[in-house]
């Protein structure tokens, strides 16, 4: 097919307002570029019929492409606010999620471990916003799982210590004195949801998290862990 420069020209114009925004070719510029094309060629030299061809067929697909596009994002838009509706659901229920920082206030807090079953010793140090270790716990259970201490917020001395935000660090060794792998938890009531964000976060008496931080939901009064009181 013969190059007319009025066809750059005819499409220049037509995309400029387009290319002005974006750099990416979508359907309408490459529909404009085709018709474009057709007006301007050489009626002695015309476009061969089976590059036309192939071209609508490259139309057909960007277009198949774009609503497929859309089609996703408004999946994702529509599932992204059912999350979001479906965390309100977990007000008034305990939430388990892995995190090491947590919030102290009047009353005692439930705080843990989860562990592969290979540790042999696993202490929960508890430092305070300055990083002193004002706490320690001793683990009970060994075993392969998850598992949590009540903390009644008092130092190793007795003193019941100012509420605030304080550190879970763990110190888990195994049979051979290495560190064991062992993640820290905190378990919380929900006492609201901020759906302001992209992701809804679950607001507790520990602190806020996102909704996907959650790894387990139980209902207020259910012993679903391995307890014990400092």
């Amino acid at each position: 097919m013969t190059t007319i420069s009025t066809t750059a020209a005819t499409a220049a114009t037509t995309t400029t307002a387009t290319t002005a925004k974006t750099q990416t070719l979508g359907q309408s510029d490459f529909l404009n570029l085709l018709v474009a094309q057709m007006k301007n060629q050489d009626p002695l030299n015309p476009a061969d019929p089976t590059q036309f061809t192939s071209q609508l067929a490259q139309f057909s697909q960007l277009e198949q492409l774009t609503n497929l596009n859309t089609a996703m994002g408004n999946l994702t838009s529509a599932q992204n606010n059912s999350d979001k509706l479906s965390s309100i659901s977990l007000i008034g229920q305990d939430v388990m999620v892995e995190d090491s920082n947590f919030n102290l206030g009047t009353s005692p807090v439930q705080i843990g471990y989860t562990t592969d079953g290979t540790a042999t010793t696993i202490n929960l140090q508890i430092k305070d916003s300055t990083g002193k270790n004002v706490a320690t716990l001793s683990a009970n259970d060994l075993s392969s799982g998850s598992h949590f201490l009540t903390w009644n917020g008092q130092d190793s001395s007795g003193n019941m210590l100012a509420s605030g935000t304080y550190t879970i660090a763990l110190d888990a060794k195994n049979t051979s004195g290495t560190a064991a792998t062992v993640s820290s938890l905190v378990r919380s009531q929900v006492t609201g949801i901020d759906l302001s964000g992209s992701e809804a976060k679950i607001v507790t008496g520990g602190g806020e998290y996102n909704v996907s931080a959650i790894q387990g939901a139980y209902n207020k009064d259910q012993n679903a862990f391995d307890s014990s009181t400092n």
